[in-house]
């Protein structure tokens, strides 16, 4: 299997992944910023051909490079079924698995950040059938969980993740937690530098994800909810294809 992290600093603190079946040639791109080039150089690079392009969920901090990555690709671009956005795409539904030669992924709703949030658990059959990573968008990340209020009331998204939160805690230990974010963005409080982990040590020393009481978990997103960030209702839109443009600034 390839995988490529990206860390992205400008315009927007986010993390992006290349990655894939190098033997069978098939890739995927997962929460691609506006920036489409690197993505589109790197498949060429290492031979593997861009097959779907994937957004965890509707961002509201950054224009999404998704839609125009998968033309560029002759990719499918991917969003969970009923995510309410307006441009072509290729809807998923919780439970599938997306095939990518001997890598696999399998799709995760995890709502609560926002309520088409989903997660991908991956899997490399040429090394074993248990899951080795799962993409967590601003659901989980390292050191914190996802603000809620970005696309539903702060009560309902909480509710929502607390939920969330449980279905990733059953995953084994070892995997390991690749996620959209780390520390600087506006999607998490006190979010690490370091921009992966594993489901072991999140349970164990990540505050929020650690929390298995429903009212404790509740109150604790309700605190510190982070500046939102400029213009979110208008890229949240641009996003989901219900405008046209960028926002301007």
């Amino acid at each position: 299997m390839i995988m490529r992290q990206y860390l992205h600093t400008e315009p927007v603190i986010a993390a992006s992944y290349l990655f894939g079946c190098a033997g069978k040639a098939r890739g995927a791109v997962v929460d691609p910023v506006e920036d489409i080039d690197p993505y589109l150089r790197d498949a060429e690079r290492l031979g593997l051909p861009i097959r779907y392009v994937i957004d965890t969920h509707v961002h509201a901090d950054h224009v999404s490079g998704g839609t125009r990555l998968a033309e560029a690709a002759g990719a499918e671009y991917v969003l969970l079924t009923g995510s309410g956005a307006k441009l072509p795409h290729l809807g998923v539904s919780d439970g599938e698995v997306l095939e990518l030669g001997n890598v696999t992924l399998e799709v995760l709703h995890t709502p609560g950040h926002t309520p088409e949030h989903i997660s991908l658990l991956g899997r490399d059959r040429t090394r074993s059938d248990e899951p080795w990573f799962v993409l967590t968008g601003h659901t989980l990340m390292v050191g914190d969980m996802g603000r809620t209020e970005l696309a539903s009331s702060a009560e309902e998204g909480a509710e929502a993740l607390f939920e969330s939160a449980e279905r990733l805690r059953g995953l084994p230990d070892h995997v390991e937690v690749l996620p959209g974010a780390f520390s600087g963005s506006v999607c998490g409080r006190g979010l690490s530098g370091k921009p992966s982990s594993t489901i072991g040590f999140e349970r164990r020393f990540n505050r929020a994800f650690s929390e298995t009481d429903r009212g404790a978990f509740t109150e604790l997103m309700l605190r510190e909810i982070p500046p939102r960030p400029p213009k979110a209702e208008e890229i949240r839109a641009r996003n989901m294809g219900l405008t046209s443009g960028v926002p301007s600034a």
